[in-house]
């Protein structure tokens, strides 16, 4: 990658998804995602199953004889085959894995890997903590209150401030994340809003559903949220390949967009707490009695029950937003 002053959605879609990039390199990310942060997926197969039940009430719903599974950002397929494992006998399942990098080799030959959501499927589309990695500019108020351009260093994530922010990107700010003093940052996240409703667009019926680090309007934190992972650790975000590049998610905006481009659902926006305890991962701590009836069915569930407990916990993966569009369906109550 050459040592040059870019802005941030360019640097960042070259460092992750380039030929050399995090994303794409077998050599600079070996053990895929995993290896570098650890998401819901990771934390316990109770996400899996959650997610199973999920795509089984959406297949009854719509009464078909097969249904598809779309995971987009599907990492090395973790997601996709814990949910196919979950699954009860008799559904007929037709499973995408939608992915830049290159398909694990022992994946389950069931699995279609695919560069881009496919057009026309009916069923659920699954896209955990993909958003956060479609890269966004960066804007920043300067000293006199202007809004202009991050600009960074490939090399060593050195920053200054460019051109003034105008056109779609100053009025996506002005609605979603205005910037009220100097210094404050926001990541225009309108590349995300479209992202979201094409992907949203290619189901003709079913659910749409995206997990991700998020914020709304009214609270935004006023310095942005571009950071970076490496090896399990939080790094500073520097674009030359080496580390994840992130940043939260708008889904407030995301939302907004699925409705502007006229795509027939209904919305609702949640966090994973309260959406997982409806899927019946609730964290609670099993019986004490169990310890005498049944001491090894106690242990397991005591186990479920901390795994739960993580995939809830306020202050941690509960406090992920979950952002569900019922696509061609009627409207349910939360």
């Amino acid at each position: 990658m050459t040592d040059e002053w870019r802005g941030w959605r360019e640097a960042a879609q070259a460092a992750l998804y380039g030929d050399e990039g995090f994303y794409r390199s077998p050599v600079r990310s070996p053990e895929g995602p995993a290896g570098h942060f650890r998401t819901s997926v990771h934390a316990s197969p109770l996400f899996a199953t959650a997610v199973a039940r999920l795509l089984t009430g959406i297949a009854r719903e719509l009464d078909t004889g097969t249904v598809a599974l779309v995971d987009v950002g599907a990492g090395r397929g973790e997601l996709l085959t814990g949910v196919l494992d979950a699954l009860p006998e008799g559904l007929d399942v037709a499973p995408y894995a939608v992915e830049v990098a290159a398909r694990p080799p022992d994946l389950d030959p069931r699995i279609e890997w695919c560069a881009e959501p496919p057009a026309g499927v009916t069923g659920l589309l699954f896209a955990n903590e993909w958003l956060d990695n479609v890269p966004v500019e960066v804007a920043e108020a300067d000293a006199e209150g202007v809004h202009r351009y991050v600009r960074v260093r490939t090399s060593d994530g050195a920053e200054r401030l460019g051109s003034t922010v105008t056109g779609a990107d100053a009025a996506w700010l002005e609605r979603w994340w205005p910037l009220s003093a100097p210094g404050e940052r926001a990541e225009i996240g309108r590349p995300r809003d479209t992202a979201w409703a094409r992907a949203v667009g290619s189901l003709t019926a079913g659910l749409a559903v995206a997990v991700d680090y998020t914020h709304v309007r009214g609270a935004r934190p006023p310095f942005g949220t571009l950071t970076g992972f490496r090896g399990g650790r939080e790094v500073r975000p520097v674009p030359d390949g080496s580390c994840d590049l992130t940043a939260h998610v708008a889904l407030d905006a995301c939302a907004a967009a699925v409705a502007e481009a006229g795509i027939d659902a209904s919305t609702e926006l949640t966090d994973q707490r309260a959406a997982l305890r409806r899927l019946g991962v609730g964290g609670d701590r099993p019986p004490l009695s169990l310890a005498t009836t049944d001491p090894a069915g106690y242990v397991r569930a005591l186990a479920a029950a901390g795994e739960a407990a993580e995939l809830t916990a306020r202050g941690g993966l509960g406090d992920f937003g979950w952002l569900l569009h019922r696509v061609g369906l009627p409207a349910v109550s939360p």
